[in-house]
């Protein structure tokens, strides 16, 4: 079965908002681009997927130049960058097609952010019938405010609030929703084990 790796969302804009600095792995393009590393080693499909919102005036519209991968992501020859406007990597790309066209039949996904652009894309994955691996510790997320905190807060006293979910638990919730029903489980380390040290 021919497997992709779907790098979904390490992109700058992140990087440009408040909240970055209490993102849960701030080395997440590391993270990925081991991922990445492994994948090609492998053989497989490497796709990377931007997220946009044209006209927004956000750090999410391209205008504003931000709508790019982190520094060091580099897309080889030949690996498709597809840019989307929805939570999924599916709805308004041609990730399908290309998939197809690829004889894909697993996804492997990581990265920003985990209950958001990669949890929805594994979950729609699954339902197309493909075989998911959710590697969630090369995704990245952010503490979530409660549906009932006041908008616009800062963000010491989003953190501050005990009812706002801490990103460890939307990590665990993710994997709780995802495990047995859309996806398997994987771990950085076990897709992409760390190199032994250097000897002296």
């Amino acid at each position: 079965m021919n497997r992709a790796l779907l790098v979904i969302d390490v992109q700058e804009s992140f990087r440009r908002r408040p909240n970055w600095r209490a993102v849960s792995a701030p080395d997440i393009d590391a993270r990925a681009a081991r991922l990445v590393g492994a994948a090609r080693a492998a053989g497989d499909l490497v796709v990377w997927v931007l997220h946009s919102e044209p006209g927004s005036g956000t750090v999410f519209d391209p205008e504003l130049g931000h709508v790019r991968l982190m520094d060091g992501l580099e897309p080889a020859a030949g690996e498709p960058v597809l840019t989307k406007t929805s939570r999924n990597a599916f709805t308004t790309t041609n990730l399908q097609q290309l998939l197809t066209e690829r004889g894909v039949g697993e996804v492997v996904v990581c990265g920003i952010q985990t209950e958001q652009c990669c949890e929805t894309t594994a979950r729609v994955a699954a339902d197309l019938g493909y075989k998911v691996v959710f590697v969630t510790d090369a995704t990245a997320t952010f503490p979530i405010p409660h549906r009932d905190a006041p908008p616009g807060r800062p963000l010491a006293d989003v953190l501050a609030d005990p009812a706002t979910m801490t990103t460890a638990q939307v990590i665990t919730r993710t994997e709780y929703a995802l495990a047995g029903r859309f996806a398997d489980i994987a771990a950085l380390d076990d897709l992409a084990p760390p190199r032994p040290a250097a000897v002296r």
